[in-house]
């Protein structure tokens, strides 16, 4: 987690002494329980939809469908990111934050009350679009309330509010989903989400106009714990970067429905992912995709490692409830154990410091990935014993939260003032599409695995899901040592 402290504030913001100050005391306490309500509840959502959609799926008959739940969300969640950013420039963050909450409960509402998996699928689509929003405008809130010496603490904060919710959201979501109905792992979260808002009101007052610095606007936008840095929120572009971001969508979403065509699927898949990698390039540094040294390779192992990571991690509740025969509430707990192990690989990274090198710790995890979904895959194969999987994925959890710390260091490391914004909204727009394009190709090839004669999915179809993903996780390993940008030669005179 880095926190970009040259990011300016405006003057609105007050001036505490840096001894006296705290993100609780009495003019900031409502704000901070309000923010860090919002993001635990947008982390508790992520994580228990990922525990329960295997159930989800069998009882709405949505096995085709199951990764666009997934995938649809990340890809409407950049165009969220964009838009409330420009709107939070233009008019302040105020009425962002009001209009993603709506739509982040419209869809939740959508989602909770489906009969079918088109409708829930539509309710994530609505959800994510919110969720990305929520995160920008909330990011745009708390740099305008906070002053530059409660950043540090604030973003500690969230970081915290995304990791408590690892440690009980898949067991509390499978224990609901069971008890009751997996109805209310959406609509109980509706009657949080308002209480929560509530409490950021009375800090919203006088924010309403565009702070003199342009304003933040892209944020991260991730379901496991977030690059925190309030530079990821600067400007970039304005409507060109959103109609990218909608293009990058919209080609998501097609990649994902292009295996339902019966003659020409495989011709608007390979069309959909050339149009989103067409797309992407602007809104990612020069050379990214061809992996180009330093910046470049930073921004494209972030996507491949989460391209890896995810698209793997949807699957692997689902493989333990089908294969298994694991409860949902258990199955969940895979889901802990791999956060858990983020957490602490992130802890142990940040205690090193600068004794473990950036492009070393970055190496270290992206192999972790990749022998974790290496392992999974021969679980799978062999019908080895669920525990192997399960401790693959610690080891899985251990490797992002060694190397993602790293890699946003790395983005400003790298950046100068005038385009770390740019950058590292560009890390987060890679990881949001990289996990993305990752679930997209996963659905599809799950699909085509399963057989068409009964409801049952196939060892083979857990196995190609996997086996794409190592692929990917390979691609990490092998782009991982291009990190360090290019050492020059200092000739004496």
């Amino acid at each position: 987690m880095t926190i970009d402290q040259a990011t300016p504030l405006p003057s609105t913001a007050p001036a505490p002494s840096l001894e006296s100050t705290g993100i609780f005391r009495r003019d900031y306490r409502l704000v901070t329980l309000g923010a860090c309500a919002l993001v635990f509840l947008a982390a508790f959502e992520s994580l228990a939809v990922t525990t329960i959609m295997p159930l989800v799926s069998r009882e709405l008959d949505g096995a085709a469908l199951y990764a666009l739940a997934f995938a649809g969300p990340l890809a409407t969640g950049v165009i969220g990111m964009v838009a409330a950013g420009n709107w939070s420039d233009r008019r302040g963050p105020v009425g962002p934050l009001y209009a993603s909450v709506a739509m982040f409960v419209a869809g939740l509402l959508i989602a909770g009350t489906a009969e079918s998996m088109p409708a829930l699928v539509a309710g994530r689509l609505v959800q994510g679009l919110g969720g990305g929003a929520m995160t920008v405008a909330l990011y745009v809130v708390i740099a305008r309330v906070y002053p530059p010496p409660l950043h540090p603490k604030i973003f500690a904060a969230f970081s915290a509010a995304w990791v408590f919710p690892s440690l009980v959201g898949p067991f509390a979501a499978g224990l609901v989903a069971q008890l009751t109905s997996w109805h209310w792992v959406f609509l109980g979260v509706v009657g949080l989400v308002v209480p929560a808002l509530l409490m950021i009101i009375p800090a919203l007052r006088g924010l309403r106009g565009t702070p003199d610095d342009g304003g933040p606007e892209e944020a991260p936008g991730r379901t496991a714990p977030l690059d925190m840095s309030p530079s990821a929120t600067r400007s970039a572009g304005g409507y060109g970067r959103l109609a990218w971001a909608c293009l990058a969508a919209l080609a998501v979403l097609g990649l994902n429905l292009s295996a339902g065509l019966p003659v020409a699927g495989g011709i608007a898949a390979v069309a959909a992912v050339v149009v989103a990698l067409v797309a992407v390039r602007p809104l990612v540094p020069r050379g990214t995709l061809t992996a180009g040294r330093g910046l470049p390779s930073v921004i494209l192992t972030r996507g491949l490692a989460s391209a890896a990571f995810f698209g793997a991690e949807v699957y692997l509740p689902y493989l333990l409830v089908e294969r298994y025969v694991f409860s949902p509430t258990f199955a969940g707990l895979t889901l802990t154990g791999g956060a858990v192990a983020w957490a602490a690989g992130s802890a142990v990274q940040g205690r090193l410091g600068p004794r473990l090198e950036n492009s070393r710790a970055v190496r270290i995890g992206a192999a972790l990935v990749l022998g974790a979904v290496v392992l999974v895959l021969v679980t799978t194969v062999l019908h080895w014993p669920a525990a192997v999987a399960i401790a693959a994925w610690v080891f899985a959890g251990a490797g992002m939260g060694l190397m993602y710390a790293r890699l946003s260091v790395m983005t400003l490391a790298l950046s100068s003032k005038e385009n770390a914004g740019f950058n590292s909204s560009a890390m987060s727009i890679s990881d949001s599409l990289g996990g993305a394009l990752s679930l997209a190709t996963t659905g599809i090839i799950f699909t085509a695995f399963t057989t068409t004669s009964t409801d049952s999915t196939t060892a083979a179809s857990f196995a190609g899901v996997f086996a794409l993903t190592a692929v990917i996780g390979l691609a990490a390993v092998v782009v991982a040592p291009r990190v360090a940008a290019r050492k020059t030669s200092v000739r004496r005179k």
